[in-house]
This record gives structure tokens, C-alpha cells and sequence, in this order.
């Protein structure tokens, strides 16, 4: 009985650090997907179990971040349902191809975002100066958004950094504004995974509810914090993360066997 009072503790504290992690920089993954391995979870129902948790992540950062989402809907529902249906996509693939399959390919990924983020924060913007978008831009950016939900769908680690470098860079948004965008994207995604992951893969719910609960309270706070934290040094924090995170994947996918 003790033991399991104390990895109930441990998966909420956990969860609570990823979800504020999450809502904040996309980078949950880095917290929960271990701590699931630690607890004794297979790799594969890790993943998706930490995908049912971080739903309430989503849940509660959405919450937090209607003074964001305001006057944004249409953007929030046109890059939500491009991700969703990338994830469904991304989902399927995960049934037939082991995740670890990605495993190489996820470092790369991973420092091209951070690059985003760095170029993302030297471009300037001016209101009222703002051309048309083109045609082919648009496709593009469509396109991008719609690949970085195949992406959650199938291996989904640190995905949430490479859609806020995404949209950093396609939306002429606040930074707080595409944080927001990015956390109901990930919502809507990850709950049609889950759809998905239950008639294929193996859940894990007694570990995935306390983990939920830790998520939701960090998730709902991360929003609130971000209003309170110079965007430029959030953005900087964010990029050093990436460039770190990308460092240790690449180890551990060539170098860590």
C-alpha cells in the first residue's frame, strides 16, 4: 500500500513538472516518457501513455490561455484540425512501425527547430506593413503544421518545441499568442490518438490518472507564469533547451546503445 502511495506521489509531481514544462515549451516528454520507463511501463505503451496525460495538460493550459486565445479562434481551429489530422496519420504509422524506428531522425528534428526559434526571434514584424500571403506560402506553411502532427501521432517526443518553432515563424502572432495555438493543437491531437492507441496499443491508466492530475495543475499554470516572464528570455531559455535536448537525443540514438 505504501509503495503505491508513493509512486502515485511521484507520477503527480512528475506530471505536474512536465505539464508546466509542456504548456510553457513544448518539452514534457523530457519528464514523463522517463519517469513512465522508471516505473516499469514498456517504451511503446510509455508513449502512449504519457499521451492520455498529457490530454489534461492540454486541458488546462487551453483553460488558462483564453485571455490569448481571444479573437484568435479561427487561426486556433485551422491549425488544431491540420494537426490533428497529420496525428491520425502519424498514429496509424505507429501501429505497423516501432517508434524506435524515429529514434535517428528525432535529433535532426529537433535542432532544426531550435534554428527556427533563433531565426523566428531575429525577424521583425510591423503592423500595417504586412503583404498579402501568397498562395505557395500558404500551402507551405499548411504543410508544415500538417507534418509536425504526423509527427505527435507517431513519436511525439518534444513535439510541442517543434510546433512552437513552427508556428512562431508561419503566424504573424504574439509569442504568447502561438504558445496558446500550439497547446490546444496538441490537445486535439493527442485525444484523437488516444482514440486510436486504444484499440491498438496497451494504456497504462493506473499510471496515466496521477500522472493526468500532476499534468492538468502544471499545465494550467504555465500560462500564467508566461504572461509574467520577459518574451525574449522565454524564447532564449526555450532555444537552449532545444539545442541541449536535440545534444542528448543525438547521443543516445547513435551513441547510447
Amino acid at each position: 500500500m505504501l509503495h503505491i502511495l508513493f509512486i502515485t506521489i511521484y507520477l503527480v509531481l512528475a506530471g505536474a513538472t512536465a505539464g508546466f514544462l509542456s504548456s510553457v515549451a513544448g518539452l514534457a516528454s523530457l519528464v514523463s516518457y522517463p519517469v513512465l520507463l522508471s516505473v516499469g511501463v514498456p517504451p511503446v505503451s510509455a508513449d502512449v501513455t504519457n499521451t492520455a496525460a498529457l490530454i489534461f495538460t492540454g486541458l488546462g493550459s487551453t483553460l488558462s490561455s483564453s485571455r490569448e486565445l481571444k479573437g484568435n479562434h479561427k487561426t486556433m481551429w485551422h491549425v488544431g484540425l491540420l494537426t490533428a489530422f497529420g496525428g491520425i496519420i502519424g498514429c496509424l504509422i505507429l501501429a505497423f512501425l516501432p517508434s524506435s524506428s524515429f529514434e535517428h531522425v528525432v535529433p535532426f528534428l529537433i535542432f532544426l527547430a531550435a534554428v527556427m526559434m533563433v531565426v523566428s526571434g531575429k525577424k521583425k514584424r510591423t503592423a500595417k506593413t504586412v503583404q498579402p500571403e501568397r498562395l505557395w506560402v500558404r500551402i507551405l506553411k499548411n504543410i508544415a503544421i500538417f507534418l509536425v502532427g504526423i509527427y505527435i501521432g507517431y513519436f511525439g517526443a518534444a513535439a510541442g518545441i517543434f510546433m512552437l518553432a513552427i508556428l512562431t515563424v508561419t503566424l504573424t502572432k504574439p509569442f504568447v499568442v502561438s504558445n496558446a495555438i500550439k497547446n490546444f493543437s496538441s490537445l486535439l491531437t493527442n485525444v484523437i490518438s488516444l482514440v486510436i492507441y486504444v484499440f491498438t496499443i496497451k494504456v497504462y491508466w493506473l499510471m496515466a490518472v496521477p500522472l493526468a492530475v500532476g499534468m492538468f495543475i502544471g499545465g494550467y499554470a504555465g500560462p500564467i507564469v508566461i504572461r509574467h516572464v520577459p518574451v525574449k528570455l522565454l524564447r532564449n531559455i526555450i532555444t537552449i533547451a532545444a539545442f541541449c535536448l536535440s545534444g542528448y537525443l543525438f547521443y543516445t540514438a547513435y551513441f547510447g546503445k
